[in-house]
């Protein structure tokens, strides 16, 4: 339960900060103005506070581990949001980060 409610933190966080993000590009790169930015601005804000929520308390570990949920959402993000259609190396990419983040976050420790 305790990997499921992670994980779950970690899809929460990628929306709110790769949403953020490309609020914030839509106000800037499409000139849709500060409400968007403003919009961008407070997603990022939240995306701070959801990564804090995580159980385990390694700060490095858990910024570390979200990386590799951060590549593999912008590709989900991009394919939904404006089209993008990843090759196979962008999917090989992403498919090894998650693994990489597995393994970063949820190995066993002799704690």
């Amino acid at each position: 339960m305790l990997i499921a409610r992670s994980a779950a933190l970690f899809v929460l966080a990628a929306l709110f900060e790769i949403g953020g993000a490309w609020l914030v590009w839509q106000g800037v790169r499409e000139h849709k103005g500060w409400a968007w930015i403003g919009a961008g601005v407070i997603a990022l804000g939240i995306y701070g506070f959801v990564a804090t929520l995580q159980p385990d308390a390694e700060f490095g570990r858990i910024l570390a581990a979200y990386g590799g949920i951060f590549v593999a959402g912008s590709i989900v993000w991009g394919m939904v949001a404006d089209g993008y259609r990843p090759d196979r190396w962008d999917v090989a990419g992403a498919l090894i980060c998650l693994a990489g983040m597995a393994v970063i976050m949820y190995a066993p420790r002799g704690r």
